[in-house]
Parts: structure tokens; C-alpha cells; sequence
């Protein structure tokens, strides 16, 4: 079943409650998802030239401190003078000035069981197994600040109850998804993305989903235009929400069955599978509130006007 939310915030004057406001709308799709659940949330941006990778580790106990002075020791600097990171319960952050690729191939040698949950200037994304209650309080959600943030509650029915498995699923940079629903043509989907180049790290459908809008935005459609053809090529029930560095969007399939509400105010766009995880937001009960039209892109981002996409 799975619920998903989305909580993109206008007023920069909320930023520093983004967490406050989010954690009780992930809270409230525990009994839609009561196995696992996760969050992206886009702040605390790092400077050009610098990238920022989230990495978790299904051990508790494990020594983030010792992979930060090993980065250190390849770079020729110090013990004293370690990147710039820091640990959230079982996940750490490490903030780098490197290239993608050269910091994707320093952790698959000092960490090869860790996981690398997302990969940006902006993102962050933070997920494990248990009830929502449980993540949430797990990486201190509700002190949490930025701009926006996506989040998924997970009931399993396509693979395994797993940290990995788990949604959002991140497949370029600074871009995720969560997705309530089932996609029918995902293994011939995952094949024809691997072959473009798309890696894959879990068997979860969404995942393919994410693979897909990242493979369109690389070949250089915008993120609307990448939602348009993904009508076209993903089969199956769907409403997704996906999370980028400049803002979210929602759309859902042309049949639209799977459950899915919009509010909107001068101060925030939230979005829930279902209304009851937004009735806490501030001027609730003055939002324009709504059910997203089936096959329709709704599209907010900071660099144009806000609003819906035919």
C-alpha cells in the first residue's frame, strides 16, 4: 500500500521548522507503510566545486571517524585535518571537494559495505527498517532545516523488508523519488537503462522509475519533459513524487487509482497520500486543497513559476 509525502516550503522564513513541520506527516502514514520508511531533505548546500554524499551502514557500531581520517590520508593531508563530515545515527555525511566518481570509488574501497544513499550538492537521504516513528526519531527529524523534503512509508510486497530497499531511491544527483503503486514493465526497463548506463542497487521497481527520469534529464530533457515521456514508457499504477535540488514534483498515471492530495498556500505546497498527514500544517484550513488530475504534472521548483503542468 505505502504512503508518500512531500513538503516544499516558499517561505524562507520556515526553513528552520522544515523537520518540525515533515516529521508528523511521515508519522502519519505509518499504517500505510508499517515496515520501513525514509526522507530526502534538500539544504545545507555545499559550495561549487564540493559534493556531498550521504552514506549508512546497517551496523551501528560502525567507525565513521575512521573512514573521515583514511579520506584524509589519500588526500596527503593530515589525521588532524579530516573532510568536513558528521554522523546521524547509523548514517554520516561527508562534505568533499572532489568529483562524483572519485569519491563513489574512494568509499567502495574504505566502506564497500556501506551504502551510498545519495549523492549532490544539496540532498540528503536518510532511510532504515521499522516503524516511521522509529527513522524519525532515529536521525532527529523534527531539528532538521531546509528547503523541502520527500519521504515514503513502506509496506513490502515486491522484494524484501531492507534499509536498501527502502524508499527514496536516488539515481543521479541531487534527484530522488518515492512512489506509491507497482510498475508492470520494470525488469524490461531495467535492462534497456543498464544498457544507457543507469546503475541499479536494489530490485525495488521505483528504483527503475528514478533510473529512468535520471537517464531522460541526462539526455537533456527538463524534469517536466522527462515526467511526460515517463507517461509514456512506465507501465503500471503510479503516483510519484520526486525530489530535486531546485524544488518537487507529483504526477500520477492516467488511471490515477492510487490515493494522492495537494495543498497549497503563499507559504508551502505539501502533498500526502492521504489528507489527514497534512492537517497540522499552518493555514491548513485556508489552502487551496486538492486531488492531482491523473497524467498531469504538477511542477514547483525555485527557478520559474510555480503551479501545474498540463
Amino acid at each position: 500500500m505505502c504512503g508518500i509525502v512531500g513538503l516544499y516550503l516558499k517561505d524562507p522564513a520556515l526553513e528552520p521548522r522544515l523537520g518540525e513541520l515533515f516529521a508528523p506527516m511521515l508519522a502519519a502514514m505509518s499504517d500505510r507503510g508499517p515496515d520501513s520508511a525514509g526522507f530526502a531533505i534538500y539544504g545545507d548546500e555545499v559550495g561549487p566545486g564540493r559534493i556531498k554524499l550521504t552514506l549508512q551502514h546497517e551496523d551501528p557500531a560502525f567507525d565513521w571517524s575512521a573512514i573521515a581520517s583514511a579520506l584524509a590520508a589519500r588526500s596527503g593531508n593530515t589525521a588532524g585535518s579530516e573532510p568536513d563530515w558528521f554522523q546521524n545515527a547509523t548514517a554520516a555525511v561527508f562534505k568533499l571537494a572532489t568529483s562524483e566518481g572519485e569519491a563513489r570509488a574512494a568509499f567502495s574501497e574504505l566502506a564497500p559495505d556501506a551504502h551510498i544513499m545519495s549523492v549532490g550538492r544539496s540532498i540528503e537521504i536518510l532511510k532504515g527498517v521499522g516503524r516511521p516513528q522509529a527513522i524519525i526519531e532515529r536521525f532527529n527529524l523534527p531539528a532538521m532545516q531546509g528547503t523541502h523534503s520527500i519521504g515514503h512509508t513502506r509496506m513490502a510486497t515486491e522484494s524484501a523488508v531492507s534499509m536498501a530497499g527502502s524508499h527514496p531511491f536516488s539515481t543521479g544527483q541531487d534527484l530522488c523519488l518515492v512512489h506509491n503503486g507497482s510498475l508492470s514493465n520494470h525488469n524490461w526497463l531495467r535492462k534497456r537503462l543498464e544498457k544507457q548506463g543507469i546503475r541499479f542497487e536494489t530490485e525495488n521497481d521505483s528504483e527503475v522509475a528514478a533510473g529512468y527520469l535520471t537517464w531522460r534529464l541526462r539526455a537533456g530533457d527538463s524534469l517536466e519533459q522527462a515526467l511526460h515521456k515517463g507517461l509514456e514508457d512506465l507501465d503500471g499504477f503510479f503516483t510519484l513524487t520526486i525530489g530535486t535540488r531546485d524544488g518537487f514534483a507529483v504526477i500520477r498515471d492516467p488511471v490515477a487509482c492510487k490515493p494522492a492530495v495537494l495543498a497549497e498556500t503563499d507559504q508551502y505546497v505539501a502533498m500526502a497520500s492521504e489528507y489527514r498527514a497534512l492537517v497540522h500544517l499552518p493555514g491548513i484550513e485556508q489552502a487551496s486543497v486538492w486531488e492531482p488530475d491523473p497524467a498531469r504534472v504538477y511542477l514547483w521548483e525555485r527557478t520559474q513559476a510555480l503551479g501545474a503542468v498540463a
